[in-house]
């Protein structure tokens, strides 16, 4: 399995932000007020896979006073960090795309005021998000063989 690219992910915020921002432009006047932490949920999953990254890192390196972690355990992690970026990288791209359409209204419409500050939450708790998963990820990789040096071998260079 390979490591998630940031630039896939931005890849897929710019189109998610493109095909919003078209989308609000088209329907900005028949959507409801959108609450100022509607996106802050997305913050707090991104903390918790910090720290649940930062636990597991403690255990596959086993540092004492840590249970070694099954397998299972860190491909699942891995699995949800995997998850949580792509999601967070969409987020980020529907909250981009919001906030491309109501900024520059935000002087004029009230309504577009308040969005503005929403999306703006919901854009930083997004980018939480793929940035908690992106460390959740890279806490599951296993340390590398310090015998592989020693062969001559660059670290993780016989790994697929």
């Amino acid at each position: 399995m390979t490591p998630t690219r940031p630039r896939d992910l931005f890849g897929v915020a710019l189109v998610t932000a493109v095909v919003v921002a078209i989308l609000v432009r088209l329907s900005y006047g028949s959507l409801p007020p959108i609450p100022l932490l509607a996106g802050a949920t997305l913050g707090v999953l991104g903390i918790a896979e910090a720290i649940g990254g930062n636990m597991l890192r403690a255990r596959i390196r086993r540092r004492p006073g840590t249970e070694p972690v099954q397998p299972l355990v860190a491909a699942r992690a891995v699995l949800l960090a995997k998850a949580s970026a792509l999601a967070g990288a969409i987020m980020t791209g529907v909250w981009g795309g919001l906030l491309v359409h109501v900024l520059p209204l935000a002087g004029e419409v009230t309504a577009a005021g308040s969005d503005s500050l929403a999306g703006a939450v919901g854009l930083v708790c997004a980018l939480g998000l793929v940035g908690g998963a992106l460390w959740l990820e890279h806490c599951c990789r296993t340390p590398d063989d310090p015998g592989d040096e020693q062969n001559g071998h660059a670290p993780g260079a016989d790994r697929p």
